[in-house]
């Protein structure tokens, strides 16, 4: 079989970008869960996700014409966030705009949307690629059969453990890379805000606290290769220690996060007709690890370049993502307000944008 265009992942990249492309283009949207009806996800391959819609994604969305199905929708919908500094011994609060969310339904109803020009490949696994007569020839597996395909564009919106990325920009270097670690746990009781704490004892990123419903969402991104249990098992000792409780332990999961921390590290298109799009390619915010933004831009943009020139998409793919390379860059520069513990002491002690809560919580 031979396609214009082959997509490996079904997020909100990949879905977004089968959606925008042209109809004229024979597509096969390939990820290695099950997106495309109501059976459960794999609990291995559910993406290790905070599941909060930013400012920033809910503009996009905006841009694109959607608006979020009740049924994305998760509780409670909070309107502040508690910043807890443990290297200063401080906290304080913030108000914030963001919407709750069940990520693994955000994911289903993206892919929902795609058009019927998009021929689905799900719990199907991508192996590797290889070039041959003027095209690429693709092994995928599923149900532990392997079966080939062919393709004049293969796209990686395969997130941060992209085997695209891999494979095909072996040269190129990776972002920085984390590891996201988080427990869900059953819990009774409410918590009136969401939570952000910074540690440099755990991590020089950050880690956070979201409720849905009724489990409470512990999670922190602590670099690769950095004794991750035992960071992780440390904050939870001290917000432990703080009153709350994690008793009740549902699932935990974790993935591979990408943290850009200079353009090199961004990886668009190669001499053999493959593009990356989303973390895949870099895209994440290197200050506070928001992606959903960075994987609809990108997906818009990328689909813009290929409907206007299949053969020279490239350079049009380049120029339109200066904006998102630009939008790094800056997030860069904001790092040191958030990460260095003096500075960090001073805005916090500032009260700068922050609001007084009645907190009945008492932790």
């Amino acid at each position: 079989m031979t396609y214009d265009i082959v997509i490996i992942g079904s997020g909100p990249t990949g879905s977004t970008l089968a959606r925008l492309l042209g109809k004229k283009y024979k597509i096969l949207l390939v990820d290695k869960r099950n997106l495309d009806n109501n059976t459960n996800i794999n609990s291995n391959l559910t993406k290790s996700c905070g599941g909060l819609l930013a400012p920033d994604a809910q503009k996009v969305l905006s841009i694109l014409g959607l608006g979020i199905p009740n049924e994305i929708l998760t509780g409670p919908q909070m309107f502040s966030v508690k910043t807890i500094d443990f290297d200063n011994s401080i906290e304080s609060y913030y108000q914030r705009n963001y919407i709750n969310i069940d990520r693994e339904k955000f994911d289903r109803w993206l892919v929902s949307l795609v058009g019927d020009n998009v021929e689905l490949q799900m719990n199907c696994i991508f192996k590797r690629y290889f070039i041959k007569d003027g095209l690429i020839k693709i092994k995928l597996s599923k149900n532990d059969e392997n079966f080939y395909i062919h393709t004049k564009l293969l796209i990686g919106a395969d997130g941060a453990l992209s085997q695209v990325r891999k494979q095909a920009f072996k040269l190129k270097p990776v972002p920085d890379e984390y590891v996201a670690v988080e427990e869900w746990f059953n819990v009774s009781s409410v918590i009136p805000y969401y939570v952000s704490i910074f540690d440099s004892e755990v991590t020089d990123f950050y880690s956070w606290i979201i409720q849905k419903q009724n489990r409470l969402l512990l999670g922190t991104a602590i670099p690769k290769n950095n004794s991750i249990n035992q960071k992780y098992n440390l904050l939870k000792q001290k917000l432990t220690d703080r009153g709350f409780k994690f008793d009740d332990i549902y699932k935990r999961t974790g993935t591979l996060l990408f943290r850009p921390r200079n353009l090199n590290q961004i990886s668009l298109v190669n001499k053999e007709n493959i593009a990356l799009a989303g973390e895949a390619a870099g895209f994440i915010s290197p200050s506070s690890a928001e992606g959903i933004s960075y994987s609809l831009k990108s997906a818009i943009y990328l689909a813009d370049s290929i409907n206007t020139d299949f053969d020279n998409f490239a350079g049009f793919y380049s120029k339109k993502t200066t904006k998102l390379k630009l939008n790094i860059i800056g997030k860069n520069l904001k790092i040191p307000f958030m990460y260095n513990t003096s500075i960090r002491k001073l805005i916090i002690k500032s009260k700068l944008l922050s609001i007084k809560v009645h907190d009945t919580m008492k932790t």
